[in-house]
């Protein structure tokens, strides 16, 4: 779902730097994240880069910090150092409308979906759009369905969430997450509870909208099996400290015994770490 309150445009000038950032491999540069609860140091310096239209997964054990990074890479939270440099454009510091702006550009597909179940499929995908937007009806009803066909479930415009598969509902979060033409797409923990053919569906799903839409993943993750089956980079969080950013080779290689038990106790099969090993 979008992650703004207001209706508005990007300025001209906005407009005109997003497209000469398109360039740049890096889509964004994380640079020395803190964050600190009261005497709980959580987040100590992270930093890494997200690759452009590719498939960027952040793992680590549970009580890393994975879910309180995320909450920074969307500004749910201000970091108390630090910088999140989006196009160049400094996240972690804008306020008002300077980050709702920014905020336009991301998508979220939450754990277990967050479908409105008072809500057909239809409507909970148009929600972005009539409450963030200045479209006419018909031009929320042309994007809400152009973005239903393009994920193969415009047949199930006028179903209920209920009606629907654990896929088919992630299928339809994906639909509203990137209805509003985000960029960015961030995925927390989107294979959890399911079932390993559904969360093999998944994982293709998470490739196929970075290819048909063209956006930047970032996947929040513990599933060691889909990590290494959709990445393109891998960050490890540990203790929060970053202790590796790479592709899924180089990481395999590079890793220290420790850090490299906690992958082969995951459960990950020695087939798929000997492809990603390649």
């Amino acid at each position: 779902m979008g992650l703004f309150s207001r209706k508005h445009e990007p300025t001209p000038e906005e407009r005109q730097r997003l497209e000469e950032a398109k360039s740049d491999p890096i889509h964004m540069r994380i640079r020395g994240i803190h964050k600190t609860y009261g005497d709980h140091h959580v987040l100590k310096g992270v930093g890494f880069d997200i690759l452009r239209k590719q498939t960027n997964v952040v793992i680590g054990p549970s009580g890393s910090g994975k879910s309180v990074l995320m909450r920074q890479l969307i500004r749910l939270e201000k970091p108390d150092e630090g910088e999140i440099l989006v196009d160049g454009t400094d996240f972690a510091k804008l306020d008002g409308m300077d980050l709702e702006r920014v905020r336009r550009r991301m998508g979220m597909v939450f754990q277990a979906s967050a479908l409105f179940d008072s809500m057909s499929v239809f409507d909970n995908v148009a929600f972005p759009l009539v409450e963030h937007s200045t479209l006419s009806r018909k031009e929320i009803r042309e994007r809400v369905m152009d973005r239903l066909e393009g994920l193969a479930i415009g047949h199930a415009a006028k179903k209920w969430p209920a009606e629907l598969s654990g896929g088919m509902q992630r299928r339809v979060a994906v639909a509203r997450a990137t209805v509003l033409e985000t960029d960015i797409l961030i995925y927390d923990e989107p294979t959890t509870g399911l079932d390993p053919v559904t969360v093999r569906t998944v994982d293709e799903l998470i490739l196929e909208t970075e290819e048909k839409l063209g956006v930047t993943s970032i996947v929040i993750s513990h599933d060691m099996a889909s990590v290494f089956r959709i990445a393109d980079r891998i960050t490890f969080l540990n203790f929060g400290e970053v202790v590796a950013s790479a592709a899924p080779a180089q990481l395999l290689a590079e890793l220290d015994p420790k850090t490299m038990d906690y992958v082969e106790a995951s459960g990950v099969s020695e087939d798929i770490l000997a492809a990603r090993r390649k």
